[in-house]
């Protein structure tokens, strides 16, 4: 057993790896689950549903990312390869846009089938998903992938970054903008604006779930612009187009809730 044999890798156990973008990214899960589980306890639904979807949607999440990123680097990369390639999930390759749209779809089923409030439950759960999708971030910083365009090493210094982000943006020899770190502040960010000022004064079930597309959308549109491995669809990233229709969906999501949604009372306010 070698703890840290490699920058990516946690620990190497004979020929099975652990790499660090799998450690953050369970541990980022964890702890939404855990602030998605306060929230059930407050709106009064079995824990048990929500310990389902989890495990259930983690699996679902990981599939749709994958699916999202074969599909838009398909002419780049697949077209090229043996088909079976496509299922190598290890050799990296995942798009969280495409994670979240799956997960969403499967959320509506499995609510649905539970008899669970879609609106409530949708409130309890995607704010948290900003704090897992800030902690996965960290893991492309391991990787040393998702970056941004080339910087000078005067602009990271004058940030006053911590060094070791400073080394660990640079790769033979160039250093690059770290867009890991904005997309992680900016959906902390997003999570407390959402948990401190929309949830204290939304009055309809939704808002939060609306919410989570809008400042996650906004976030993920300006950091998209300073990357170098967009998916792309023609000349456009593809990244920034999804985020364009989650924030119109997720404006229309709140203006339908404005005139059709169940208020909020006391009772069910988180």
């Amino acid at each position: 057993m070698a703890f840290f044999p490699d920058r990516a890798t946690f620990v190497q156990i004979g020929s099975l790896s652990i790499q660090w973008y799998a450690i953050f990214i369970v541990t980022g899960a964890i702890i939404a689950y855990l602030l998605s589980l306060r929230n059930f306890k407050k709106m009064h639904i079995d824990k048990e549903i929500l310990e389902d979807f989890f495990i259930n949607v983690l699996l679902v999440g990981i599939i749709g990312a994958r699916i999202w990123y074969v599909i838009f680097s398909y002419n780049e990369i697949y077209a090229h390869r043996d088909w079976i390639d496509m299922f190598k999930i290890w050799e990296g390759g995942l798009a969280i846009q495409g994670g979240v749209i799956f997960a969403t779809i499967y959320g509506v089923y499995y609510f649905k089938k539970h008899h669970v409030d879609i609106w409530r439950a949708a409130d309890c759960i995607m704010p948290n998903l900003l704090v897992a999708q800030a902690i996965g971030r960290w893991g492309n910083f391991m990787n040393q992938e998702a970056h941004g365009t080339q910087v000078d090493l005067s602009f990271l210094e004058g940030w006053h970054l911590p060094q070791f982000i400073i080394d660990g943006m640079e790769i033979n020899g160039r250093y690059y903008h770290p867009t890991f770190l904005y997309e992680s502040v900016g959906n902390l960010i997003v999570f407390a604006i959402i948990v401190l000022l929309v949830r204290r004064f939304y009055h309809r079930h939704g808002t939060l779930f609306f919410s989570y597309f809008i400042g996650y959308s906004i976030v993920r549109f300006f950091v998209e612009a300073l990357r170098t491995d967009s998916l792309m669809l023609g000349s456009l990233r593809m990244a920034q187009v999804t985020s364009i229709a989650c924030i119109i969906i997720g404006i229309g999501g709140l203006i339908y809730l404005h005139f059709k949604g169940e208020k909020v009372t006391s009772e069910t306010r988180l």
